[in-house]
């Protein structure tokens, strides 16, 4: 029973929406002080927080571009047939979003640099939900939304490149093209042992990390540079062996360090401040505006199908599901305003806003299912 449930689809949301209440029970526990105290220690040149943000979440971000990369090469994203309703309905669920937050925020030139938070698609959230409906599900209507998932962590990888850098320098960016040249001709030589490219992969995410560039971006560039069409390449079994420790150990510590909310002092009024409304309205209406909008308009002007055995209503459920940004969206805030005020405005308005779009999410597919 307890394997069966690690093997389940729905085990790793699950798991992410235990983590979050715990960490939200004990932010606002008399552990409190223990808890935020713990993130701030430091263990060599970086504290937890760090470690955990700008290390361990390279895995993360190494095993979305293996997936990325995988999926366009020989996947569900490797015709244009199925990469245009995802794709589409991906640029529509991240411009939507990023408009409604920039227009509540267009008076501060602050708060507006978090307009990316809202854009975000938390994938194991989202097929997490949609996996507690079962045999319901068509697999069509499940690819749909793991292919918009994945184009959405591309784009959210290209904003954090160009919008969440901080004083780049020179020597560093040299230093990691030169090593990231190294990881390819090693690729170009067929060298198939693992060690050689984590070796360079350490040594890219030092330079990047130095560089001025978010240090996750190191794991995606590793990613595609790597070989992956060679039976059982580095790629390959790579992502094999990330996948759970990702899944199960990376991700919902990464949530239980950053989703932990003090709410002493917040009042009803933090939930009208342009950050906090930004991101819930951005989340909640903006994805499923996006997203369905743009799904809509490409296949009814012949641009894309509908996935097949999927109706208008179910993937109208499953445009409310895209509004949980949770892992991606809270990544962008700390980028975007640290541990301030609006840092923990910016946590707020994700977890509300992803909650909104996973509950709605979830009647109005479950009344589609039970109609269809």
């Amino acid at each position: 029973m307890f394997e069966d449930f690690f093997r389940s689809e729905a085990a790793g949301g699950i798991l992410l929406l235990l983590v979050t209440v715990l960490a939200m029970a004990v932010a606002n526990s008399p552990l409190a002080p223990l808890y935020f105290s713990a993130l701030q220690i430091y263990l060599g040149p970086l504290n937890v927080l760090h470690w955990i943000n700008d290390g361990l979440m390279v895995l993360f971000f190494l095993l979305v571009g293996l997936e990325i990369r995988r999926e366009l090469g020989e996947g569900e994203l490797s015709t244009w047939r199925g990469r245009a309703l995802p794709g589409l309905a991906a640029v529509g669920g991240m411009a939507a979003p990023a408009l409604i937050y920039a227009v509540l925020n267009r008076a501060d030139p602050l708060t507006v640099h978090g307009w990316a938070i809202p854009t975000a698609t938390d994938i194991a959230f989202t097929l997490g939900v949609l996996a507690l409906f079962g045999a319901r599900v068509p697999p069509a209507l499940k690819i749909f939304l793991t292919a918009l998932a994945i184009l959405d962590d591309l784009f959210a990888v290209l904003i954090i490149a160009l919008f969440y850098g901080h004083g780049l320098s020179p020597l560093f960016l040299a230093l990691a093209a030169l090593t990231l040249a190294a990881v390819w001709g090693l690729s170009r030589a067929r060298i198939m042992m693992l060690w050689p490219y984590l070796l360079l992969g350490i040594l890219l995410w030092l330079f990047v990390l130095k560089s001025g560039l978010h240090a996750t971006l190191a794991g995606v560039a590793l990613a595609f540079v790597m070989p992956a069409r060679e039976p059982h390449s580095p790629s390959q079994r790579l992502e094999h062996g990330l996948v759970k420790w990702v899944a199960f150990a990376i991700v919902p510590l990464f949530a239980f360090a950053n989703a932990g909310v003090s709410l002493a002092g917040i009042g009803l009024s933090a939930l009208a401040e342009p950050v906090t409304l930004g991101i819930v309205l951005g989340l909640f209406l903006g994805k499923q505006l996006g997203v369905f909008g743009a799904a809509w308009v490409s296949v009814k002007l012949g641009l894309a199908r509908l996935p097949a055995d999927t109706g208008w209503g179910t993937l109208y459920g499953a445009a409310l599901l895209c509004g949980i940004g949770f892992t991606v969206s809270l990544f962008i805030g700390a980028l975007a305003f640290g541990a301030g005020v609006a840092g923990t405005e910016a946590k707020l308005g994700v977890l509300i806003g992803s909650l909104l779009s996973g509950t709605a999410g979830l009647a109005v597919l479950g009344l589609a299912f039970r109609r269809s």
